[in-house]
């Protein structure tokens, strides 16, 4: 068959690209039916990733957020019209102590090879997880990401001391929302603590104990341990603030991506001794987590609903530009595009 690949080869500036595939035997070919912008991708898009780092990479259909329908499973085991979600990482080797998504060997769409804008996706059958189908299709969209936050998380309970009575999350934007969501409800005994910049947006935040502005935070504040969902320039300011803050022995979950390097107080993280861990995307395992935390939570569906920005139906080439367009002008949550193409 004649799959259709729609590829950024320039910023903003998209071609189709024609590929013969032939059915898999061992495999699943899902066709994308919701598709959710990353700001991973729009740094491919805006060209903002650098000349060298995009003369590398592109040609490359971008996307690694979203969910579709099976068209094909040889197997039978999932009939054709089941809601699934794509994963994106898929892993050449096993290995008995580092994560799918560490290893330096595995692969992860748009970043590298072609993401989830394509006619159809050719996926080996453990990189589906499926979906109940009357899951919010907005929602469950961006699932990726909230397997990130999950996979933080999980692995924050594996690693950090027992006390656990405040938590502390400084980010306002999306991955700051879910991560505050996800400990509320995972630690409904602590307090989850909001460190972020903009008014308007900690509003969004009813969920947790208490929201500050990073510039206005009381002496009083102290936490047991810390996520860092702020990225880009804002992660220096946000772990030193951190590392102030957080009480001796505290764990650091960092999570927010920075295109430089920061610099940080490691004085004070020696004097506390203090834990610092970073996390990166996620794996399978995340993903089915994270599906049965929806399952079993649809109270978090609902708040997650409120991350819906924009929704762009796509059904030419032409209608993908202004998806991107529309999620930069969005000065709030994901924006979904409705796969009809």
């Amino acid at each position: 068959m004649i799959n259709q690949v729609y590829r950024l080869v320039a910023p903003r500036r998209f071609e189709v690209a024609y590929q013969e595939r032939s059915l898999p035997t061992d495999g699943v070919v899902v066709r994308p039916t919701h598709l959710s912008i990353c700001a991973a991708d729009q740094r491919y898009y805006t060209g903002t990733r650098g000349r060298e780092v995009l003369a590398k990479k592109l040609p490359m259909a971008l996307i690694h957020e979203g969910i579709g329908v099976v068209a094909y499973d040889r197997s039978g085991s999932l009939p054709v019209g089941t809601r699934v979600v794509m994963v994106p990482n898929l892993p050449t080797e096993r290995d008995d102590v580092i994560a799918e998504n560490y290893l330096r060997s595995s692969k992860f769409r748009s970043s590298g090879f072609d993401g989830f804008m394509q006619d159809y996706v050719f996926l080996p059958r453990d990189r589906v997880v499926q979906l109940p189908a009357s899951m919010n299709a907005y929602v469950v969209a961006f699932l990726e990401l909230i397997s990130v936050s999950m996979h933080s998380i999980q692995r924050f309970a594996a690693k950090a001391h027992a006390r656990r009575n405040v938590f502390g999350v400084w980010g306002d934007g999306n991955l700051g929302y879910i991560s505050s969501l996800l400990l509320k409800r995972l630690y409904p005994a602590s307090k989850v603590l909001l460190f972020g910049k903009t008014e308007e947006k900690l509003g969004r935040f009813s969920f947790v104990d208490e929201a500050y502005q990073v510039d206005r935070v009381p002496s009083t504040v102290s936490i047991d341990h810390a996520f860092e969902c702020a990225g880009g320039i804002g992660s220096q300011s946000a772990i030193n603030q951190i590392i102030d803050v957080i009480n001796p022995e505290g764990y650091i979950s960092i999570l927010g991506v920075s295109e430089y390097p920061v610099e940080i107080n490691t004085r004070m993280i020696l004097e506390k001794g203090l834990t610092v861990v970073g996390s990166s995307r996620s794996g399978l395992k995340d993903f089915v987590t994270s599906v049965s935390f929806l399952e079993q939570h649809p109270d978090v569906v609902e708040y997650l609903q409120t991350l819906v920005g924009g929704v762009s139906e796509i059904r030419t080439m032409g209608d993908i530009p202004g998806a991107f367009e529309l999620d930069l002008t969005s000065g709030w949550g994901k924006t979904i595009m409705e796969w009809n193409i």
